[in-house]
């Protein structure tokens, strides 16, 4: 069995993370060109909802979480050393960063987090190019009532993009993470974050709606 030389300095999280990146680096490299392009073109609607995402925080929530949470260092969405993600955020991710930025994640999980925020997190914020879909959705309580009493109007469209978000992770239907989980399964990868395919709760929902 290969063991990770570095692996003593990982913490558990770490290590799972680490191992589920090495593993979609490594099936992206064994698909060919025409496959790794239909790939992309797979997730080019989640590519522009995350955009519209992007957008609308910047637009009405970057002055608020800016200001009383990065900066005074008491981020209720990046204090935790682990952050939870699907095996699906990681392929987005990788199909989405260059070689240096995915080299560059791997590097901070073979490093020892010696902080008490999330790993991920740099000088310059998060380092992922895409970042895991529960981090861009999460807003704080306090950031929803600030935003919210103020222009009902925008609640409906932060509701409104939650339920665009369903679409491409609840597995009710045919959706988005299942199928990239399914990609790499078909190549004979098998990983904790493959949630879709191994989660007792989100087998039963696709059983339930006859998805198998």
């Amino acid at each position: 069995m290969n063991v990770n030389p570095r692996a003593w300095m990982m913490n558990e999280y770490q290590q799972e993370q680490l191992d589920a990146l090495t593993m979609v680096r490594h099936g992206l490299l064994r698909l060919d060109d025409a496959n790794r392009r239909q790939l992309i073109q797979t997730i080019d609607d989640y590519i522009q909802f995350r955009e519209a995402v992007d957008n609308f925080l910047d637009r009405h929530f970057s002055e608020v979480c800016t200001h009383a949470c990065y900066l005074s260092h008491a981020s209720a969405c990046c204090s935790k050393d682990g952050i939870i993600t699907f095996f699906a955020d990681t392929v987005v991710n990788a199909l989405q960063a260059t070689t240096a930025e995915l080299d560059r994640l791997e590097a901070v999980l073979n490093r020892v987090n010696r902080g008490h925020r999330c790993v991920y997190l740099g000088s310059h914020g998060c380092m992922w190019t895409v970042r895991p879909v529960v981090c861009a959705m999460f807003l704080c309580d306090r950031a929803m009532r600030a935003v919210f009493s103020s222009d009902p109007a925008v609640k409906k469209q932060w509701e409104s993009l939650r339920r665009q978000e369903k679409r491409f992770k609840w597995p009710d239907r045919p959706v988005l993470f299942d199928y990239l989980e399914r990609v790499f399964l078909d190549l004979g990868c098998r990983s904790t974050l493959m949630h879709l395919n191994l989660s007792p709760g989100l087998l039963r929902i696709k059983r339930n709606a006859g998805l198998i």
